[in-house]
């Protein structure tokens, strides 16, 4: 049986109506080859259970829809810590400065970088950013990806996971950075296929979500494996309106990409900024296809 792989939809404020969705699978044989099987979906509905989550004996790998790092322009105009220091790694150092602001606070220093600067360039980016087409980890609104860095990564620093390319640990329990929209993207360019509002759930992204997993499951994609899943999973993804199960099983997909690569660094590029992080499955040529 082969090692256990997650995909994980973050949220900075679970609960019970909008839990952090963690999609769990295996790459298995078949008779056409191998394929990346959808064994559950579960929600974690308080950041206490994702704790309790990353905690979880190895092995596995995990792929998490959250920011890992802040820009290092940022991290150097603000004054945070942002090289190695008293055995931190660089991004440890990073990490246990944000965990001791406020959310209120972080936002105040975020937003006070903005404003120093001009219209057009008024976040700084991470190098994955482009490529990935990711919002900058700094953003705290629309969407709010500031806001889940804050409360996502102090959490994968304390619970000792290994976190290839910026910090150490366990290397039994992996943990790499996940971005769904990446994925989304590569399957059916920019159709939206989610929505928290009721008034723009339309038919058409439900469509969008249908398209997305008939490709994964054909392989018709740059991610390497088919995807196999049950009937009720596949309804399940479909008939969600948020996006959160597919986003979990797309999070899965890269999880599988990078651990079929982990002889190679899980696929990450040669040379990443080690306070920065990136994201897995994304080329650090933005011209190249998945």
């Amino acid at each position: 049986m082969g090692t256990l792989l997650h995909g994980v939809d973050f949220t900075s404020a679970p609960s019970r109506r909008k839990p952090i969705t963690v999609a769990d699978g295996r790459i298995e044989a078949s008779r056409d080859g191998a394929v990346l099987r959808l064994e559950r979906i579960e929600g974690l509905p308080e950041l206490d259970a994702f704790d309790r989550w990353l905690r979880r004996p190895g092995p596995w790998l995990a792929a998490c829809d959250f920011p890992f790092g802040l820009p290092r322009a940022l991290l150097a105009e603000l004054g945070w810590p942002h090289r190695p220091d008293h055995g931190n790694s660089a991004w440890a150092a990073s990490i246990r400065h944000l965990a001791a602001l406020s959310r209120d606070r972080m936002i105040a220093q975020f937003r006070a970088y903005c404003d120093a600067r001009p219209a057009g360039s008024k976040f700084a980016r991470r190098a994955t950013d482009r490529p990935a087409g990711s919002s900058p980890s700094m953003k705290w609104v629309n969407p709010p990806v500031a806001l889940m860095l804050h409360a996502g990564a102090p959490r994968l620093l304390a619970s000792g996971v290994d976190l290839p390319g910026l910090h150490p640990g366990d290397p039994r329990r992996v943990v790499l950075e996940g971005y769904p929209g990446y994925v989304a993207r590569a399957l059916v360019g920019r159709r939206s296929y989610k929505a928290d509002d009721r008034a723009r759930q339309t038919p058409e992204r439900r469509e969008a979500r249908e398209a997305m997993i008939a490709l994964l499951e054909r392989g018709d994609h740059g991610f390497g494996l088919p995807l196999a899943l049950d009937a009720a999973h596949r309804r399940a993804c479909i008939e969600d309106p948020a996006g959160d199960l597919l986003d979990a099983v797309l999070c899965l997909v890269q999880a599988a990409w990078g651990w079929r690569r982990r002889a190679r660094r899980y696929g990450l590029p040669d040379a990443i900024d080690p306070v920065e992080g990136w994201i897995v499955s994304v080329p650090a040529d933005s011209t190249l296809a998945p």
